[in-house]
Order: structure tokens, then C-alpha cells, then sequence
């Protein structure tokens, strides 16, 4: 089967000190076909409507999908502080033309075990931020992180609380190839996949239940995560979206000419997938 032609975005945590219309130029430069704008890059942070809407239309107005606003955090502890924040989140996301709202779980070492009570709050959270979603035309992507100290690792966990609730229709699922290497979970569900981030791990020293944020660089010949081979499950399973840079490490964002990075990475990833 032929590997569908990769349709790579940029995350706003490729780079957080581009504006939010930077990251438009530089997807554009690229050659990405979406971005996703984030609430926590500091003073390039999505934070009210009229930068909302300004980015947006940059956007589309250079015919890039804004596939997300990342993110709602801790989406599955569900309270009154949960209820403003998802409303606000949602609002923003809608005034960008956002596809979707990205979705992470709390991830403080708490809520670990897989009790009665967890999976009751799980789904209480889904079924409240269900409506909230819908009345902004977003779907919302549930993205489970692999680290240890995750209270939702696995996205077969989050997918039976998804279709226990009735909505596939308005969840999916978030691939992260860190997250999925992290949480050593082997099925990829590309059919309820809305979004897929991709970074790498080079430094040999790092195991994959140690490694954080911070080691996440672009996708290279070095990287430990797979994700050339996590990509390959994907399309040969029907994955056909967005493939998202989201790198976290400094030395990535201190980079002198991160677009020829940037460049260097996809080419690297197009060539790997074409082989």
C-alpha cells in the first residue's frame, strides 16, 4: 500500500516565541497544512477573542486549518472552575475557526489507580463538556499522556468512556508519538483518531518512564520513539489527518534558524516513510 503524503501542522509549541501570525508564516514557508494555537506560550498565548479571530482568519486566509486550541487542562476533574474554563477555551477555539479543543488529563500523580470512582469521573467530565463543545462546532481530542504520574495513559481507557457516554461523534483521540511510546500501549485506534504530535527522543540516556517534556526535539535519524514506524501503523490502518510538530525542548526553541530545523525534520520524515 502506498503511504498517503504526509500532511504535517505546526504546533505553537514548535516555536513559543513566534506571535500567533509568525506561526502562520512559518507554516505557510513549510509548506504545513494547519497549526494549532496554544494558552500556555506566554505572551503568544490564545487569551481573547479579538486575537482569536485575527489569527484565525490569517489562517485561513493562507488556507491553513486551525485544527486546535491546546488545551483544557485538567479536563477529567470535572468542577465550577472546570465548567468557565472549558466555556472560555471553547469560545476562543470557535473564534479562531478552530477544528477542535484538545483535551489533557490531570497529570500530578494523583487519580492513578483505575477505580470505580475515576471511571465514573471520566465520564461525568465527557458528558459535561459534550454540550459545550457543540454549541461552538468543535469536537473535542482526548489526549492521554504516557508519564507515569498520568491519571489517563491509555487510550483504550478513554475510548470506552468516550462510547460509554455515546460520543464518537464528538470525541477522538489525540496520538501523540511521546505519549504512546511513554504509556507502552501497542494499538494505534487510527479510525478514532482525530489528531496526531509528533516530537522525538534522542538522548540514550533517558528511559521511556523518565523522560519529560523537556527531551521532546524534532523528528530525526537518532530518534528512540518510533515515530516513523507509529506513522506507518497509522496510514496502514486508514489514518488520513493532520501530523502535528510538538516539540517541547529548549534547545529546539533556542534554535538559530529553527525553520531550517524544522524543514531538515520533514524532509527526514517524507523520505523515512517513502523507504
Amino acid at each position: 500500500m502506498t503511504t498517503p503524503a504526509i500532511k504535517f501542522g505546526f504546533n505553537h509549541m514548535i516555536n513559543p516565541a513566534l506571535t500567533p501570525d509568525e506561526l502562520v508564516e512559518a507554516a505557510v514557508t513549510l509548506g504545513a497544512v494547519a497549526i494549532e494555537l496554544r494558552n500556555d506560550v506566554g505572551d503568544n498565548s490564545l487569551r481573547d477573542v479579538g486575537t482569536a479571530r485575527r489569527a484565525g482568519a490569517k489562517a485561513a486566509d493562507a488556507g491553513l486549518e486551525v485544527v486546535s486550541v491546546n488545551a483544557l487542562y485538567p479536563f477529567n476533574v470535572w468542577n465550577d472552575e472546570r465548567a468557565r474554563q472549558t466555556e472560555a477555551l471553547a469560545a476562543l477555539a470557535a473564534a479562531a475557526g478552530a477544528t477542535g479543543l484538545v483535551m489533557c488529563p490531570l497529570n500530578e500523580g494523583k487519580m492513578l489507580e483505575d477505580t470505580p470512582e475515576k471511571a465514573a469521573a471520566l465520564r461525568a467530565a465527557l458528558t459535561a463538556i459534550r454540550p459545550i463543545v457543540e454549541a461552538h462546532g468543535l469536537k473535542g481530542f482526548v489526549e492521554p499522556l504516557g508519564f507515569p504520574v498520568s491519571s489517563l495513559r491509555s487510550k483504550r481507557y478513554a475510548l470506552a468512556a468516550i462510547d460509554d457516554i455515546g460520543g464518537a461523534g464528538v470525541f477522538s483521540l489525540v496520538h501523540d508519538t511521546f505519549h504512546h511510546r511513554g504509556a507502552g500501549e501497542e494499538a494505534v485506534f487510527a479510525a478514532r483518531t482525530g489528531l496526531v504530535h509528533i516530537s522525538g527522543l534522542e538522548d540514550p540516556a533517558i528511559s521511556f518512564a523518565d523522560m519529560l517534556d523537556g527531551h521532546r526535539v524534532l523528528v530525526g535519524p537518532k530518534d528512540r520513539l518510533g515515530n516513523v514506524e507509529q506513522l506507518r501503523q497509522l496510514y496502514a490502518d486508514g489514518y488520513d489527518g493532520v501530523v502535528s510538530f510538538e516539540p517541547f525542548a529548549r534547545e529546539v526553541h533556542a534554535l538559530g534558524d529553527p525553520i531550517a530545523a524544522v524543514r531538515e525534520s520533514m524532509a527526514y520524515l517524507r523520505g523515512a516513510l517513502a523507504a
